[in-house]
């Protein structure tokens, strides 16, 4: 199921109609969807390098968009929406693990790693800011600073660099990103622990 909804959706970069679906895509990501709109924002930025920076706006836009209706699925329908959205994918315990010992700094710190690195997915993120109230003009901005660092990082790491680098993005930017959200994480454990 997973690699044909991928499929599916590496297959929206090449109609005219690609930029609607990026907006789309990358809005839907940040509550409910479960790929990621790096996969159309991509091949979409490889085909038009000139327009790399425009689809980049467009995803940062949705995506922080998408991710305030996250925030009000968590906030106003938690029992009715977000329960069974986490259900769907296999999510729910461990959501309750996050919202049970979850402060404003650690929400913050997971706000920047989600959408920076996908760690842990911004959907998560996003309702489990609603559910514990994380203030929302907080939440706008630092998804725009996130979200808005990875496409801008994307685009102009393919638009310098082109199609060669999109074998290492799709291969091992992750793994690069996932070590540097990582190190924030440690990086947070350690000053709170030690002060």
């Amino acid at each position: 199921m997973l690699r044909g909804l991928y499929d599916w959706t590496l297959s929206l970069a090449a109609r005219k109609s690609a930029e609607w679906w990026l907006a789309i895509i990358a809005f839907v990501e940040s509550s409910v969807f479960l790929v990621p709109a790096d996969v159309l924002y991509v091949p979409m930025a490889i085909a038009r390098p000139d327009k790399a920076y425009r689809y980049a706006l467009i995803a940062t836009i949705a995506s922080v968009l998408g991710g305030i209706l996250g925030w009000a699925i968590g906030h106003f329908a938690y029992q009715a929406i977000a329960v069974p959205v986490l259900e769907f994918y296999g999510k729910f315990d461990t959501f309750e693990q996050l919202r049970l010992n979850t402060g404003v700094g650690f929400i913050l710190l997971m706000l920047i790693t989600s959408g920076l690195a996908h760690l842990p997915p911004i959907k998560v993120v996003t309702i489990l800011s609603g559910v514990v109230g994380f203030p929302l003009h907080l939440f706008i901005l630092s998804a725009i600073v996130a979200r808005g660092a990875r496409f801008f990082l994307l685009a102009w790491l393919l638009r310098r660099y082109g199609e060669p680098i999109r074998n290492f993005i799709e291969k091992r930017l992750g793994l690069i990103a996932a070590a540097g959200a990582a190190a924030l994480i440690l990086l947070y454990v350690l000053v709170k622990y030690l002060h």
